[in-house]
């Protein structure tokens, strides 16, 4: 891989102890050489987005760091749960803020999406959403292969949340590798 690529990692769930938490831990020792990943800074601080707040006192420190960090990596990987058969509205609402931006961090980025849950469908509906989103915010979203952690209870281990699924640590592991593959025919 040409050059060291930093690439920040924003998880859709608020809670430590979420799957969606772990899937981001996971992923450093499953990245390819080269990728170093960073979490993001924190969002729940954000206040709801509001044209009059925004008017009044410009963007909150939260949103600027945010936008800081999107901009300063070479891409981002989103891992999300799916709440309510969309994206969960800290998250959204963190989106949202950031795309009101004059310099708005997500255009010509490079994202790729991952999601974990409890269920069947391991949160594609989440993806969906949010690749809609994406596209309006003029991201290079990245596209296969996917990463949706179907029956995540099943795939962590229950008390240390280690990702222990061998089929799952090999998708993400493809994933990774084609992503950072895609961020530099991005960056060319």
């Amino acid at each position: 891989m040409a050059g060291e690529l930093k690439v920040l990692t924003i998880c859709g769930s608020l809670r430590k102890k979420s799957f969606n938490h772990a899937l981001v831990r996971a992923l450093p020792p499953l990245a390819p050489a080269g990728m170093t990943l960073i979490e993001s800074p924190p969002y729940d601080a954000i206040p709801f987005y509001n044209q009059d707040v925004q008017d009044a006192s410009g963007f909150p420190a939260p949103v600027v760091a945010l936008a800081d960090a999107i901009r300063a990596a070479d891409g981002v990987i989103i891992v999300s749960p799916e709440y309510n058969w969309t994206i969960p509205g800290a998250l959204k609402n963190a989106l949202d803020w950031v795309s009101r931006m004059k310099d708005q961090p997500f255009k010509d980025k490079p994202v790729a999406i991952q999601s974990a849950s409890g269920g069947p469908m391991g949160g594609s509906r989440m993806q969906y959403h949010m690749r809609m989103t994406l596209t309006y915010l003029n991201a290079f979203t990245f596209g296969t292969p996917e990463v949706l952690v179907s029956f995540a209870q099943n795939k962590f281990d229950k008390d240390t949340l280690e990702l222990t699924d061998q089929p799952t640590k090999d998708f993400v592991k493809a994933q990774l590798a084609a992503f950072a593959s895609f961020i530099q025919r991005v960056k060319a």
